[in-house]
């Protein structure tokens, strides 16, 4: 087949997949996910659901059981959950920047014993970087993980964990002394089992956090007590930074050390995740503006008639197709393997924002109506914040975005 004709055919692919997920959205998600968000109760069968249709392994190759999607795709599936409900994107970005993790930088034994039961979904994974007192100051870290002969015990407090409580792996940022004679670096990703649930091992989730919006599913504090972890269990081997690594056929290197470095090109999928909920939410809104002023009268016409809220739609359809088209060319950079850092920071930055200005001028549009739990807008007003603060705060994004500007040649 010609590279014409495999596009072709992996776009009618691409096309199938997002047809049949727009329609269980819509048929499913949206008439069930408000009660269920007011209650803060977890979709179990829309989980289920996901799990049915392969979402868990969307970015897992092929090769280890997962759909390969490119990263297009995914950002336009992460779209259609977001549209519906965005807490549901939420529940698979965190497990695939732990796969991302693991299949970028993981031996092929952490690869092997890993990917093809995340790519099911039946073996969650979580991302847990952020601390008390380490936030967009990630270098900050406390978490500590000392070497006892084949293991680390580590100590620490780790907070905003999405799926903590459900997840069966979690690729945990932690400092090991060892890693920098001074201990101000050696930041490590390890690989921590665990059994699903609030306690194990050491482990314990030790609290979950209330929150107005990105509600149904759990985001938690993790405390570490003396918890051991194999040193087979450091992401990408027990070496050293400058140690070359070669016993399972790659040349690269150790990865103590490595985990910040490591873990922040992993969240450039988890950049492009958040653009892509950002522009599902704004969407979202934007519907429901739209239906809403078609159908709401006042001064004898359809609010939409008068010239203040037809001039407030035009507005809103304007920015959320920038945020799609911003979003979708920081995908197409990924899979060209371009370096997307600039790309994504843009576009998660502009398509966050994006979300929050759309989801008050919904509400605006309703009047007194939007301000009720009757009508979803309040929920996208709710939700929207966490994307300006989730990945990088805008603040983060604009500094990422302009030191890549200013960068000398």
């Amino acid at each position: 087949m010609s590279d014409a004709g495999s596009v072709g055919e992996a776009n009618e692919v691409a096309d199938e997949i997002i047809n049949t997920l727009r329609r269980w959205v819509d048929e499913v998600v949206v008439p069930g996910s408000s009660a269920l968000e007011l209650a803060d109760e977890y979709p179990t069968e829309m989980a289920a659901q996901m799990e049915a249709f392969g979402l868990f392994g969307a970015t897992i190759p092929e090769s280890h059981g997962g759909l390969d999607l490119d990263h297009v795709t995914y950002a336009r599936v992460i779209e259609e959950l977001s549209r519906g409900w965005m807490s549901l994107a939420g529940i698979v970005n965190s497990h695939l920047i732990c796969a991302k993790l693991i299949e970028r930088f993981g031996t092929q034994a952490q690869q092997d014993r890993s990917l093809p039961q995340m790519a099911t979904g039946k073996l969650r994974g979580c991302f847990s970087l952020s601390e008390p007192d380490s936030g967009s100051d990630a270098g900050a870290l406390r978490c500590r993980a000392v070497r006892d002969g084949d293991e680390f015990v580590i100590n620490g407090t780790k907070m905003w964990v999405t799926n903590g409580e459900r997840a069966g792996i979690v690729a945990l940022l932690a400092r090991v002394p060892e890693g920098d004679p001074s201990g101000s670096s050696g930041i490590t990703c390890f690989l921590v089992d665990k059994t699903p649930g609030t306690h194990s091992g050491g482990i314990t989730v030790s609290r979950k956090i209330d929150k107005i919006g990105y509600r149904g599913l759990e985001t938690v504090e993790m405390s570490y007590v003396d918890h051991r972890v194999p040193a087979d269990r450091v992401l990408g081997g027990a070496g050293l930074d400058g140690d070359r690594l070669n016993g399972d056929g790659l040349d690269r290197p150790g990865g103590i050390g490595n985990g910040l470095r490591w873990a922040l090109t992993a969240l450039e999928l988890g950049r492009i995740n958040v653009a892509a909920r950002g522009v599902g939410v704004a969407q979202a809104a934007y519907d429901a503006a739209v239906a809403y002023a078609k159908q709401r009268e006042a001064f004898g016409k359809p609010i939409a008639k008068h010239q203040a809220i037809a001039f407030k739609i035009a507005e809103m359809a304007t920015k959320l197709h920038a945020a799609r088209l911003m979003t979708y060319d920081a995908a197409r950079k990924a899979d060209a393997g371009e370096r997307v850092d600039l790309a994504a920071g843009m576009a998660k930055l502009f398509a966050s924002e994006t979300a929050a200005e759309l989801s008050l001028d919904a509400m605006r549009i309703h009047g007194g109506n939007g301000f009720s739990t009757e009508y979803p807008v309040e929920r996208y007003y709710r939700d929207a914040p966490l994307m300006i603060i989730g990945e990088g705060t805008s603040e983060i994004q604009k500094l990422v975005i302009s030191r890549a500007l200013l960068a000398d040649d």
